[in-house]
């Protein structure tokens, strides 16, 4: 008879993860509780939960290492399985105005975060990392864009402020957005774009969207998922750039792959789900495994981050991030006037 062979480091390894890894899981099952009971976004409830728990990521204690493996794998692992909700009849059912517009809108708030951070005192690395999670996911795509850039001991206390802002400001846009839909005289379909290409995390889409109807909150959806599709793209170009610029982190002497792993799982699920190899509801299933992969993660980085290092990112990155938001909502409702 067969017998499996699991070497004893393999043991030593998930033994020493699995307290950290089971105390993320903990704080992302009770900020999802607290969410769907109080109304709360749950990625900020992870999040701040996980900045109460600190001091469990301190070197030396049980929880440190399976805390620092959840907010880099499970993360991972998020980000990938998005691709499952993303197809090519999805992208081609708006129509090219509507696409060109929202493509235009995450590019373009990309280079507006970079020459915006010059003026602002900021770094690229902070630009990238904001401008790129306001133009495209919120909270998921600053976590993946946060994988690829260049390390540096600021790193984790940028996420995790970026993280934080981008979610509190999509849950103030949910409350205000379809307020200020109805005041420009937009049309259902028109309001869906609006909200869709605007807001930055997707369940505050949704929820703005069907606040207004059923119609709205559908296109607001489909506009949202398209956001999301730009995101292996944009990573690659990140990649690309700091690749060629010398600037990419060296693991074990040797230079990274050129598309990280979790992208091309985002792009070989997104491939196979256009030419229809995923049923309806596995791609259902890989998107609530996906959102749970992200909020445990994102309750990892909480902990992994000193709250009073994240408070030290001053006002500058504030206004940065705020700038990022008003330029690209400006952006999106100049484009449909545009387009009326």
């Amino acid at each position: 008879m067969a017998t499996l062979n699991i070497s004893p480091s393999a043991l030593e390894v998930t033994r020493s993860c699995w307290p950290g890894f089971a105390v993320s899981v903990l704080v992302a099952a009770t900020a999802q509780f607290l969410s769907e009971h109080y109304g709360a976004p749950a990625m900020l409830l992870a999040l701040l939960l996980g900045l109460a728990l600190n001091f469990l990521a301190e070197d030396g204690t049980r929880t440190a290492p399976g805390v620092a493996l959840t907010a880099r794998t499970v993360l991972r692992l998020g980000v990938a399985l998005l691709g499952a909700r993303i197809s090519v009849d999805m992208l081609a059912g708006l129509g090219g105005p509507a696409i060109a517009l929202v493509v235009a809108g995450v590019v373009l708030t990309i280079l507006f975060g970079l020459v915006a951070a010059r003026f602002v005192g900021r770094g690229w690395r902070f630009a990238l990392l904001t401008g790129g999670s306001v133009a495209i996911c919120g909270a998921s795509a600053a976590m993946a864009i946060a994988a690829v850039l260049p390390r540096h001991e600021r790193s984790e206390r940028d996420l995790a402020f970026t993280v934080l802002s981008v979610t509190v400001l999509s849950t103030v846009a949910m409350v205000l957005y379809p307020m200020l839909s109805g005041l420009f005289g937009f049309t259902p379909r028109d309001s869906g774009v609006f909200l869709g290409g605007t807001i930055h995390d997707v369940a505050q889409v949704v929820g703005a969207g069907f606040s207004i109807g059923p119609e709205t909150g559908e296109t607001a959806t489909l506009v949202k998922l398209i956001r999301v599709s730009m995101l292996a793209p944009v990573v690659l170009c990140f990649s690309l750039v700091i690749r060629a610029r010398g600037l990419a982190d060296q693991e074990g002497g040797k230079r990274p792959p050129l598309l990280p792993g979790f992208v091309l799982g985002f792009l070989v699920l997104a491939a196979l789900n256009s030419v229809g190899v995923i049923p309806a509801v596995l791609a259902d299933w890989a998107g609530v495994l996906s959102r749970w992969a992200l909020l445990i993660a994102i309750a990892a980085v909480g902990i992994k981050t000193s709250l009073k290092r994240m408070l030290d990112v001053g006002g500058a990155a504030i206004g940065l991030i705020v700038a990022e938001t008003i330029f690209l909502g400006v952006f999106v409702v100049a484009g449909l006037h545009f387009l009326s």
